[in-house]
């Protein structure tokens, strides 16, 4: 085995040292001059996958900060960069291997902050943070300069993060109002009407009729509730609240639209799953974006809005009976 490289004079400067050629390889132990004792295979191991998030963050982070209008995110999202730039140089100095970026992971990153925003973006990667720290906190025990990234790790990522200030994240109260009375009012009315009615064509007029007039009352409402607050975003805030209910009633109306008219037990079932899927999508929206408990929160959004399609159901078919209406 090759002898440990020798340290340099200048103590002052951190340098980056190689590790010899017969020990490059992450299943053997490397010694480095400057460390206080041996870096195990698989702490190189997770070294590495800590380099490939630092250098996938470090492009993300300058990707947010172009996109950025305001001066103050640009320069916190440029400051993240340039951190998670110092965390890569210093990673490579230990495990001697230079990674690079995966081009999937960053069209994801992409993606992501397309469809869910900055905010979301910049908080679900700093889940990622918590593997990291624990690599540097392991680290610390042999080399005294891991405590600099990991206090930064533990300290101001999440101070970062929260200074984040997103318009979309203001208006999440008026999302949730929208997309929480769409998601009880429309699946309660059409579980309602499905097995009484017995057709998809007349459940879904019957759905969009009621879709339509519950998304301008509950925009309505909220721009007069905003609007006595004495708030100057009272329009949009109610146009976003209409929205979301909208959006919501198409999605589950849709399948009825699409099947055949005898095929009202496959539609009502398919409305159901979107249900869910939705409560899933938005919750773990709310979850990253506003450090919400995700599963309490979907649980309770679940509970009611399908508890109010059971109850609707049941009445529905009570009313057929009652009213002795009978579908050809």
């Amino acid at each position: 085995m090759d002898a440990n490289p020798t340290p340099s004079n200048n103590t002052s400067q951190a340098e980056s040292p190689k590790l010899p050629s017969d020990m490059k390889s992450t299943s053997e132990q490397s010694i480095v001059a400057h460390l206080h004792g041996p870096v195990s295979p698989a702490l190189i191991k997770r070294i590495i996958k800590v380099q490939k998030y630092s250098l996938i963050a470090q492009k993300g982070f300058r990707y947010l900060a172009a996109e950025q209008k305001d001066e103050r995110n640009k320069k916190i999202l440029e400051h993240m960069a340039d951190e998670e730039a110092e965390h890569l140089s210093y990673l490579e100095s230990i495990s001697g291997t230079k990674v690079k970026a995966s081009n999937a992971r960053f069209l994801l990153f992409k993606a992501d902050t397309k469809l869910f925003g900055t905010t979301f973006t910049c908080r679900r990667m700093h889940f990622h943070q918590q593997f990291s720290k624990s690599v540097y906190a392991e680290l610390k025990e042999i080399d005294p300069r891991a405590e600099t990234y990991y206090q930064r790790c533990l300290r101001h990522e999440s101070e970062l993060i929260d200074f984040i200030d997103e318009e979309r994240l203001h208006y999440v109260g008026a999302i949730v109002l929208g997309l929480n009375d769409a998601l009880v009012e429309i699946t309660g009315a059409l579980a309602g009407v499905t097995f009484s009615l017995c057709n998809t064509k007349i459940v879904a007029l019957t759905g969009i009729v009621t879709g339509i007039s519950a998304t301008l009352s509950m925009a309505a409402s909220n721009y007069l509730a905003v609007k006595a607050d004495g708030t100057n975003d009272a329009l949009k805030s109610g146009l976003v609240t209409g929205g979301s209910y909208l959006a919501a009633v198409i999605l589950l109306v849709l399948p009825y639209l699409i099947l055949p008219d005898n095929m009202y037990a496959l539609a009502f079932w398919i409305m159901l799953s979107e249900v869910i899927i939705i409560l899933l999508c938005f919750n773990y929206y709310l979850a990253v974006a506003n450090h919400t408990p995700f599963l309490k929160r979907f649980a309770q959004m679940a509970v009611v809005s399908l508890g109010v399609a059971l109850i609707a159901f049941l009445i529905g078919l009570l009313a057929k009976e009652v009213l002795g209406i009978t579908v050809a």
